[in-house]
């Protein structure tokens, strides 16, 4: 197969426009293109971590809520790397958005923490 990287995650979200300024706002995505489906109702937006394309975003009428958390069948958590993760803990208390405290990776010693997007799903900040 020779997979090469992960190309994107898709995230269907309950509110378009909460999502979308989490995504970009706060976790500092970029928009790469925005496409408004009116046959289905429905958003789809391509966003980029630097130069990389790695989320989409949909929306769709009336989506089904997680049922569990975050052991249920699916998507676990989405984890994002970084070389400052201080930075990022004081960049989210001044944006007054709570968060886990930091923990330490038993298996590399790296430090992280979970915070949640609007809809509730686990988002990882992982120090590189």
């Amino acid at each position: 197969m020779n997979l090469s990287k992960v190309h994107h995650i898709a995230i269907i979200c309950s509110n378009y426009r909460r999502s979308l300024d989490f995504y970009t706002k706060t976790l500092g995505l970029r928009v790469i293109a925005e496409h408004y489906r009116s046959t289905r109702d429905s958003y789809k937006t391509d966003l980029a971590l630097g130069d990389d394309y790695v989320v989409e975003l949909f929306s769709f009428p009336n989506p089904p809520a997680r049922t569990t958390n975050p052991e249920a069948t699916g998507l676990r958590h989405l984890a994002f790397a970084t070389d400052d993760i201080d930075s990022a803990v004081s960049e989210l208390d001044r944006a007054g958005i709570p968060h886990e405290p930091l923990r330490i990776d038993e298996f590399t010693g790296k430090q992280f923490f979970f915070l949640r997007d609007p809809d509730d799903l686990p988002v990882e900040i992982y120090e590189t």
